[in-house]
C-alpha cells in the first residue's frame, strides 16, 4: 500500500511539474506569438528573449535557443496551450544530485526549517537555489517534513498553506520617485513556496494596476484557489471560463 501511494503521489508530482514547464514556456513565447506580428517583427524579438536568461519553472536561470523558441510557437499555434505541456516522465527538474543532498543535510540539521529558508541559505553559499517547491517536494520524498510517528512537525506562531496556488497574497508597495512621479509595486507571494508569483510597476495604486499583476501570475503559474488582498474595491474575477477566482478582503476591521 505505501509503495502505491508514493507511486501515487510521484505521479502527481510530475504531472504538476508537466504543468509548470508548460506555463514557463507559454509564457515565454506567448508576447512573441501574437498573430499580430509580421515575421519581420517577430524575428528581432525572438532572436533577444534567446539571448536572455530567464528564472526557469524550476528556480534555475535557463537560456532558450531560438530553434526552441520558434518550435514552442508553431507547437502552440497547432494545439493550444496542451501542446507546449511535456509527457510526465519527460517532467523531471534538472536539479544536480549534490544539490539536493545538501539541502536534505542542511534540513536534517535544523529539523524546523522550511524549503524557502534552505533555498535561500543554498543561494547564499552557491550563488543559486532551486526553487522551495522543488524542494519541498525533495523533502516530502525523504519523508523530511513529518516526525518518526509520521505526524507532520509542530508550527509555532506560523501559518503555511499545504500546496502551491493553494493561497495567495497581494499588495502594493511605495516605490522610487522616478521623473517626478511616485512609484508602486504590486505584486503576489504564494504562501507555500514563497514563490513572487505576478508583479508589475505602475503610477497609480489603484486596482487596474494590482489586477495586471494578478493575470501577470496566472498566466505565469496558473489559477490559485484563493487571493488575499488587502483593497476595498474587490470582485470575483472571471479565469478563462474555470470556476471564479476568489479575492478576500484581509483588511482589519475599521481600517475601511
Amino acid at each position: 500500500m505505501s509503495h502505491k501511494r508514493t507511486s501515487g503521489a510521484d505521479e502527481g508530482d510530475r504531472a504538476q511539474r508537466a504543468q509548470e514547464i508548460g506555463l514557463f514556456r507559454y509564457a515565454l513565447i506567448r508576447p512573441v506569438a501574437d498573430p499580430a506580428l509580421t515575421t519581420r517583427q517577430r524575428g528581432p524579438l525572438v532572436r533577444e528573449l534567446s539571448e536572455q536568461e530567464h528564472l526557469g519553472p524550476f528556480g534555475d536561470r535557463v537560456r532558450v535557443s531560438r530553434v526552441t523558441l520558434d518550435r514552442w510557437i508553431r507547437a502552440w499555434r497547432a494545439g493550444g496551450f496542451d501542446a507546449l505541456v511535456p509527457s510526465a516522465r519527460h517532467a523531471e527538474p534538472h536539479t544536480p544530485a549534490s544539490v539536493l543532498e545538501l539541502a536534505a543535510a542542511l534540513k536534517r540539521e535544523v529539523p524546523g526549517r522550511t524549503a524557502a529558508q534552505v533555498a535561500v541559505i543554498l543561494g547564499e553559499h552557491a550563488g543559486w537555489a532551486p526553487s522551495a517547491r522543488t524542494l519541498q517536494r525533495h523533502f516530502a520524498r525523504l519523508e523530511l517534513n513529518t516526525r518518526p510517528d509520521g505526524t507532520p512537525p509542530a508550527a509555532f506562531g506560523r501559518f503555511e498553506a499545504a500546496a502551491p496556488n493553494d493561497r495567495w497574497t497581494g499588495d502594493a508597495l511605495h516605490g522610487p520617485v522616478v521623473a517626478g512621479r511616485k512609484t508602486y509595486l504590486f505584486a503576489f507571494i504564494d504562501d507555500h513556496s514563497r514563490t513572487l508569483t505576478g508583479y508589475r510597476w505602475g503610477h497609480s495604486e489603484d486596482t487596474v494596476r494590482l489586477e495586471a499583476a494578478l493575470r501577470a501570475g496566472i498566466a505565469s503559474r496558473g489559477i490559485p484557489r484563493v487571493v488575499y488582498l488587502d483593497y476595498a474595491d474587490l470582485r470575483i474575477m472571471p479565469t478563462c471560463g474555470r470556476e471564479p477566482l476568489l479575492l478576500i478582503d484581509f483588511r482589519p476591521a475599521g481600517s475601511a
